[in-house]
């Protein structure tokens, strides 16, 4: 099966990790064409998947632009829709990962007559998406695509409600290999000990920083917490939101907690990290189309405490395998975190049955398969 996968983005997040996973079996046949370069085309080359950046161009529309705006970037993406119509003719079919692919991907499908399948990492609601841009992606998805594989059923809700026609999806959860997560105890009090942290109850938080994200619901909680309860936020701003991660600092000077917060930015060490953490906290104030940080906690062993909302309801069983509270909550969340740090016994049953339930739901060998069986019936017998 030969594959040629579309990603817009230069940087890695959890769309384009989870594309990795997808294009290894796929990597002596594939190709991963990128609207821009960065760390994920690197990150492609690691793992000896074939990638190519298809513009130097940077293409100006994001999720909230509007429909002049839209059409004002058309004369960038008509070079790249020829390209990516002409290099489709060598594949069986056409991946598209990410929204501004499924432009390029449907438009190229058509011309290239190559089958088109739409990864849907988002959720379509206004949260996100201006009106233009959801009815866009709803419409060349319905018109184009033969297959739409949604990342939760969260997120396959919200594309049907959008007037996504639900015959066209199915439902499959991002996959991992449970033994990349495995971090052993020495390695956890070495970290804790270069953070200068050793003897604290560490709060992790990982996400780029961002207010949907809600790094600011953390902080506030912290000052609900016991004086030896420290947060670490690993992850940077990104899209134009240096303004919010100003304001987190202003908000930890204020507070005056400046010893008992962390930023630590980019990282690339993510399991040695959660590994060293006692808790992780998801604090979401929108729907999160899936939550990978949430499985991948779960599968270091750390307890994690999540906002209960989109995909992560998906994930996480209330009190069995971690914690939900309602997104914004920062005083239900202290408190999470305090009966945490107050009852060891209970927060590691929790932990152990997380990590073994997700190693089983969410391990990569089944979600791949998974993948093979839905795009097996849209090859073709004969491209041409």
């Amino acid at each position: 099966m030969k594959i040629l996968f579309l990603d817009q983005s230069g940087k890695p997040g959890g769309a384009e990790l989870c594309l990795i996973d997808i294009a290894k079996p796929y990597r002596d046949s594939c190709l991963v064409g990128l609207f821009a370069d960065g760390p994920f085309r690197e990150l492609l080359e690691q793992q000896d998947i074939p990638v190519e950046v298809l513009t130097t161009e940077s293409i100006q529309v994001r999720k909230e632009s509007s429909l002049m705006q839209g059409l004002s970037s058309m004369g960038s993406l008509l070079p790249l829709i020829a390209k990516v119509a002409q290099k489709a003719r060598d594949y069986d079919l056409i991946y598209a990962n990410t929204q501004k692919a499924l432009v390029v991907g449907a438009l190229a499908s058509f011309l290239s007559r190559r089958p088109l399948v739409y990864h849907l990492h988002d959720i379509l609601s206004l949260d996100h998406f201006s009106r233009t841009n959801r009815a866009i992606a709803v419409t060349l998805a319905n018109t184009q695509a033969s297959l739409v594989i949604a990342n939760s059923q969260a997120s396959q809700a919200a594309f049907v409600e959008a007037g996504g026609r639900s015959p066209l999806t199915a439902v499959v959860y991002n996959g991992f290999n449970p033994d990349f997560y495995r971090a052993d105890e020495s390695q956890r009090k070495t970290l804790r000990q270069q953070l200068g942290l050793d003897g604290q109850f560490i709060v992790g938080h990982f996400s780029r920083l961002s207010p949907w994200k809600g790094q600011h619901i953390l902080i506030e909680a912290l000052t609900q917490c016991p004086e030896d309860v420290t947060a670490i936020f690993v992850g940077e701003a990104l899209f134009g939101e240096q303004d919010y991660a100003q304001s987190l600092h202003q908000q930890v000077a204020e507070l005056g907690i400046e010893k008992r917060i962390r930023f630590l930015g980019f990282r690339s060490d993510i399991v040695q990290l959660m590994s060293a953490c006692d808790l992780v906290a998801h604090t979401s104030v929108a729907p999160e189309p899936f939550g990978r940080v949430v499985v991948e906690a779960m599968l270091c062993g750390c307890p994690v405490v999540a906002a209960k909302a989109g995909g992560v309801v998906e994930l996480v069983e209330h009190e069995q395998t971690g914690w939900l509270i309602p997104p914004g909550d920062s005083a239900l969340l202290a408190d999470v975190i305090t009966n945490c740090r107050q009852q060891p016994e209970a927060r590691t049953i929790v932990a152990h049955q997380a990590r073994d339930t997700a190693s089983q739901r969410f391990h990569l060998n089944t979600i791949n398969q998974q993948i093979v069986q839905l795009l097996k019936p849209l090859i073709l017998p004969k491209a041409n």
